[in-house]
């Protein structure tokens, strides 16, 4: 895979389990084969794709804002996210240094509740979230997750659960706007979360996937109750169930993504909306997402932790880890 291109969650896998030398029950063959990645349209997992997602000109978020953003307040310095305070709003960007693509892990989302804890308290009217790089998000981290469920089945089902439940409850729970920019692919839970969110702006590039059956795993971040709401029942069966993957423009005229904006000029017309929306009345802002969004809240609660507890279910039954195994073993053999 040339650098810069999207790793899969599969390749970022077998490099982790290869280079931390986990034994993961009887899989020790896994270290033998090559990696997967996605292809369009849908999920293959076997295919070697060897181009690149996003040419690193076209980064929307330039990698060096790891290095020269200045976070002076103790409170906004993180490893895995940039925390920048603007006039008017917070801008949080993911900017992992720890996992591939902008994946998740407890410890980054641990980073992301920080930081909306943080924007909901201070003088911010709205919250922009976005990301370093070329990947939006690829949602879970894999290699992660199955490094640690092959340790302490049991222990890090219930950790690892309880994390995605307390990530997702603290942006249902989030009373100022959430505006996020979407500057490229978004998987798995990094596409789940986005209809929590109030305003969604997604540059031509980005495309959005939720392998979840596909991968022997159950919905997460509330996209069960979410994307037939939003999508559709049938739509939404196929991201879930199948892997579809929606374009930019297919998942803005299905109501995912209110606008899409063409590569090049992205970041300016994303920070022209946010600074407008950042001179209107706060007390505007909350209020009026308090009468859109209230009537949802008990409900998108009560869905996370269903969610949840399916996931923590699965991991910590033999039967349900063996078939993620399974399956993730197959597919890197697969050539």
């Amino acid at each position: 895979m040339e650098r810069g291109g999207l790793v899969s969650p599969w390749q970022a896998a077998h490099r982790q389990i290869k280079r931390k030398k986990y034994s993961i029950l009887d899989h020790n063959r896994l270290n033998k084969s090559k990696g997967s990645t996605l292809s369009n349209g849908g999920i293959s997992l076997h295919s070697a794709v060897k181009r690149k997602l996003v040419e690193d000109k076209d980064y929307v978020f330039d990698k060096r804002l790891r290095y020269n953003v200045r976070q002076n307040e103790s409170n906004c310095r993180f490893r895995d996210i940039v925390v920048r305070k603007e006039e008017g709003f917070t801008h949080i960007l993911l900017s992992s240094q720890t996992s591939d693509n902008n994946a998740l892990t407890p410890e980054i989302m641990t980073e992301v509740r920080r930081a909306l804890g943080n924007a909901s308290v201070d003088d911010s009217k709205l919250l922009l979230l976005s990301a370093v790089g070329s990947v939006f998000c690829s949602g879970l981290d894999y290699s992660y997750l199955i490094g640690r469920l092959s340790s302490d089945r049991r222990k890090e089902s219930t950790r690892i659960a309880e994390s995605i439940r307390d990530f997702v409850k603290a942006f249902i729970q989030f009373k100022k706007p959430i505006v996020v920019a979407i500057n490229g692919p978004a998987l798995g839970l990094g596409a789940s979360i986005l209809p929590l969110c109030d305003i969604v702006w997604a540059s031509e590039k980005a495309w959005f996937q939720t392998p979840c059956a596909t991968i022997r795993l159950t919905p997460a971040g509330c996209s069960s109750y979410t994307f037939p709401q939003i999508l559709g029942v049938a739509l939404a069966n196929e991201m879930l169930f199948c892997g579809r993957k929606l374009t930019a423009q297919e998942a803005c005229s299905r109501g995912l993504v209110s606008q899409v904006f063409w590569p090049t000029t992205f970041s300016q017309e994303v920070m022209l909306r946010v600074k407008e929306m950042a001179t209107c009345s706060a007390v505007v802002l909350e209020e009026s997402k308090y009468l859109v969004r209230s009537f949802l809240k008990s409900a998108l609660e009560g869905v996370n932790e269903k969610e949840c507890q399916m996931l923590k279910q699965l991991w910590s039954s033999s039967k349900g880890l063996d078939s993620l195994f399974s399956y993730l073993q197959g597919k890197i053999y697969e050539v």
